[in-house]
């Protein structure tokens, strides 16, 4: 092999190595879980997932009344549902 074939196999095995080691702590904040973890989680408190499309103009209104309210996207789509639905009954 060439020197350059070498050095470029080694930055290969060293990019395969970044890209599974994940995050650090120190970067993450709080504990970060992995998917099925996470689906677990919700499972456990009754979620389930529910895609919808929204005209973008709603969805960017509905996400900086999330982050002007300092709570999450999910908490507020739920709040903002079962008011909804609350009324229309």
């Amino acid at each position: 092999m060439k020197r350059t074939d070498l050095a470029k196999n080694l930055g290969h095995k060293l990019d395969g190595r970044m890209k599974r080691a994940g995050t650090p702590e120190r970067f993450a904040g709080a504990a970060v879980l992995d998917r099925k973890e996470q689906r677990k989680l919700d499972q456990a408190q009754g979620l389930i997932p529910f895609a919808v499309k929204l005209d973008a103009q709603l969805a960017e209104k509905i996400r900086a009344l999330a982050e002007s309210r300092q709570i999450g996207l999910h908490e507020l789509v739920d709040e903002l549902l079962r008011k909804g639905l609350t009324a229309a009954a």
